[in-house]
């Protein structure tokens, strides 16, 4: 083992530039070329390579240290002695004029000029990051048109003429060389101007090609000004790009509001969390909303409600935002087909009244929901496809068949509509399931359910017997298969074979996933339901 010495390599025609980054610490073990720091000028930002592989045994510069070729950045603790060839970062200085291999970088004609890439350095396929520019705009010579960015430095090129802005020949993500063409100049007289280039040190050791962005997800604003671009290092840029976060809209946490990869990661892990939306997500309408069913909606109605007469705003509560993006991506994405049915409860009706006045002094209510998710698990078990959920997309999808009974029942709550689950009801009793849904009804409604009492459901139940109606199509809770909903019961003059007999009718709405159930199928669980509570012993069988 070895001390070597990693220093600035040549980074070309300017001095004194300032660290704004130390990427690595003692400690660490980094490999040639891995970037050490990022130091900055007034025209670009570039990170120092290291010239050998090893251990970082003492770091010699800390953030807002002034640089310049030869600096000492750091000591390695290296297994070769050897000093290897340094590669050098790309990097804009103030700009100097080309070489005379380079004579011209515009074309001129008819008082039209056309500005090209000037003398870059040695290394191809520099992706555009930035558009400084737009037609209308009015240059002068040096100012910046473009930023481009190779994997280790970002710069801005300039102008080579002063004039009005006719058209870009570049977008953002396309990738430039020495010569080709960014835009057409308007100017004064056709006389061109001196060319100005941006200044690049001594070519890279090997040169790496360098992958344009995607242009669908560019981090910043295309036509922004130099000025307001967001304060970050070339590899937080492009890690920001490729994960599509707009750094305009990061705080940074480093010197003077520098944006670091931490904030970027921190960001994204709001962003999953619910704890933060990019402007673009919040200026979308809810219809646009969706988990990725790629539909192309018209634009949500923009309408000044107040100008017909008084209004009051109030903030949706948190569990109707949650819910009400799950119930649309379900909506949207599942082929829901909705069964109506009705079944005769008198007897079943009898029954539970009578239970409840046996069980009135242990406190046990008997709900009708209670029989129904135990009338429940005993159709799923003779129709296991709708105790299913499909896994994967495509020839890649599965039917997982659960083997477990798991019923969830819609609460309705002062914050809007929560769904707890009963574990295992296919194990317990009319009189337990009465108990443990009396429980988790009364925690929903005081906000203290917590995640695992609303996880692993099989099949749901939304019940609005309580309330009214006769028939609705609820919407399937993914990744279950169907989901009943029941109304309230009302009578019914149903005919015996002789007379006309009043029956309690209950109405059953069935909605399923039409890539898993069929019409018939349906029909049938609908129809085994009914008959279940028409004569409860059926659950025995």
């Amino acid at each position: 083992m070895a001390l070597v010495e990693v220093k600035v390599p040549d980074i070309g025609d300017f001095k004194d530039v300032a660290i704004i980054e130390v990427l690595v610490k003692v400690g660490d073990t980094i490999r040639v070329e891995q970037s050490l720091i990022t130091v900055e000028s007034d025209k670009a930002s570039m990170e120092i390579p290291s010239s050998h592989a090893g251990v970082v045994k003492a770091l010699k510069v800390g953030l807002g240290d002034k640089l310049n070729i030869g600096d000492l950045v750091l000591v390695l603790e290296s297994s070769v002695a050897a000093p290897a060839p340094a590669p050098t970062p790309v990097a804009a200085a103030v700009p100097a004029p080309v070489p005379a291999s380079v004579a011209a970088a515009a074309s001129v004609a008819s008082g039209s000029v056309t500005v090209l890439v000037p003398d870059i350095g040695d290394f191809k396929d520099v992706a555009v990051i930035e558009l400084l520019v737009k037609p209308g705009d009015t240059i002068a010579v040096d100012q910046s048109l473009i930023t481009v960015e190779s994997d280790k430095a970002s710069m801005e090129i300039p102008s080579s003429h002063a004039g009005v802005v006719q058209s870009l020949r570049v977008k953002l993500g396309d990738s430039l060389n020495i010569g080709s063409a960014v835009l057409e100049l308007a100017v004064a007289s056709a006389a061109p101007a001196p060319v100005v280039a941006a200044a690049a040190p001594a070519a890279l050791a090997a040169p790496a090609p360098v992958a344009a962005p995607a242009a669908a997800v560019p981090a910043h604003e295309p036509t922004r000004s130099a000025a307001s671009l967001p304060h970050a290092s070339p590899s937080v840029r492009k890690f920001a790009r490729e994960l599509g976060v707009p750094l305009d809209e990061l705080k940074g946490s480093g010197p003077k509001g520098r944006i670091t990869q931490d904030d970027v990661a921190g960001f994204i892990k709001s962003v999953m969390a619910g704890g933060a939306q990019t402007k673009a997500q919040a200026a979308k309408p809810p219809a646009a909303v969706g988990g990725g069913a790629g539909l192309n909606l018209l634009a949500w109605p923009q309408v000044d409600f107040a100008k017909f007469g008084a209004v009051e705003r109030k903030t949706l509560p948190r569990i109707k935002k949650i819910s009400g993006a799950n119930l649309h991506r379900n909506w949207v994405v599942i082929p829901h087909v909705t069964n109506h049915d009705e079944a005769d409860i008198t007897e079943l009706e009898a029954f539970r009244v009578l239970m409840n006045k046996e069980h009135e002094k242990a406190g046990t209510k008997f709900t009708m929901l209670a029989f129904l998710i135990k009338a429940s698990v005993a159709a799923l078990k003779k129709f296991p496809e709708f105790n299913a959920s499909l896994d994967g997309q495509g020839d890649e999808a599965q039917l997982v068949l659960k083997k477990y009974f798991h019923i969830g029942f819609a609460a309705d709550t002062p914050n809007g509509l929560m769904v707890p689950v009963i574990k295992d009801a296919d194990q317990k009793g009319v009189a337990q399931i009465a108990k443990e849904m009396s429980d988790l009804a009364a925690k929903a409604r005081d906000g203290k359910l917590s995640p695992a009492e609303m996880s692993g459901g099989c099949f749901s139940i939304s019940s609005l017997g309580g309330i009214g109606g006769t028939y609705f199509t609820p919407i399937i809770n993914a990744p279950e298969v169907a989901i009943l909903g029941v109304c309230k019961s009302f009578m019914k003059p149903v005919w015996n074979g002789s007379v006309f007999e009043p029956r309690l009718t209950l109405p059953l709405s069935l909605s399923w996933d039409h890539r898993v159930i069929d019409g018939a199928s349906a029909a049938r669980f609908n129809a085994y339901l009914g008959a279940i509570l028409a004569d409860f012993r059926r659950v025995l069988l």
